[in-house]
């Protein structure tokens, strides 16, 4: 039996046509809604039923693709996996993400942030390459273990809301950047780290970070980009220490 819709909340959500409007600005709308209904259900039915024009992203619903993420009550979060009910009596805001550039509505620009990702080659460079003949490349539970963790990165974004470092410096690679790194280079198999190292040395780099570990509190996954932030520090301070060593024995 399907629950019925017999409680309201308000969304205060905000809309921006760069076409039309000369700056952003919030619109109100009340909503019905069940006790599974979440806050991407809830801009679902707006668009059903009362303002087709509300743009959004989403794909999934299952907090697997990473698309709808928001700042829900201020707070970066997958509007998929965040129910109503949570946030009742309401009223809720519903805005684009902080620290980037918003193309309409909800719906910001990712540019920047997929070319950071890039800038950290997010793919598996084969320490030793061997032809398929030979089988797969095996690897221990204990070798899986120590990257798995940073593979559950589902590029939402979040982290990048929530730090306050990009925030005030929007070359800084930010947190996503590291963790995916973070799962390349700890991956036994590979051996690209040479050709990451360089991406996260440096003010803009994993030096940039502060500490705070918003990142880590709104991941939702559970990725734990500070933990990434700090591996990587240490892999960077050695990788410094090696180069200054192999300099001094050169002279």
């Amino acid at each position: 039996m399907t629950e019925r819709a017999d409680k309201t909340i308000e969304l205060r959500v905000l809309r921006y046509n760069p076409e039309t409007d000369e700056r952003p600005h919030h619109q109100s709308f009340t909503v019905p809604y069940t006790s599974d209904m979440s806050v991407l259900q809830g801009l679902q039915w707006i668009k059903d039923t009362v303002d087709g024009s509300l743009t959004y992203r989403w794909s999934c619903r299952m907090a697997i693709c990473g698309s709808c993420g928001m700042m829900i009550n201020a707070e970066p979060k997958l509007a998929c996996h965040t129910l109503l009910r949570d946030l009742a009596p309401g009223p809720v805001t519903v805005e684009p993400l902080n620290h980037f550039p918003i193309e309409r509505d909800l719906v910001v620009t990712v540019d920047d942030f997929v070319k950071k990702i890039e800038s950290v080659t997010p793919w598996l460079i084969p320490k030793h390459p061997k032809p398929i003949s030979e089988g797969p490349y095996n690897q221990t539970p204990a070798q899986l273990a120590a990257y798995e963790n940073f593979s559950a990165c589902i590029n939402c974004m979040l982290c990048y809301a929530a730090c306050p470092q990009y925030g005030e410096n929007p070359k800084f690679i930010g947190p996503a950047a590291m963790a995916i790194l973070q799962r390349y280079d700890g991956d036994s198999r590979d051996g690209g780290s040479a050709l990451r190292i360089d991406a996260v040395h440096g003010e803009d780099g994993v030096w940039g970070c502060t500490a705070v570990g918003a990142c880590s509190d709104v991941c939702p996954k559970a990725v734990d980009p500070m933990h990434a932030v700090n591996q990587n520090k240490m892999n960077t301070a050695l990788d410094y220490f090696l180069r200054f060593l192999k300099k001094r024995d050169a002279k």
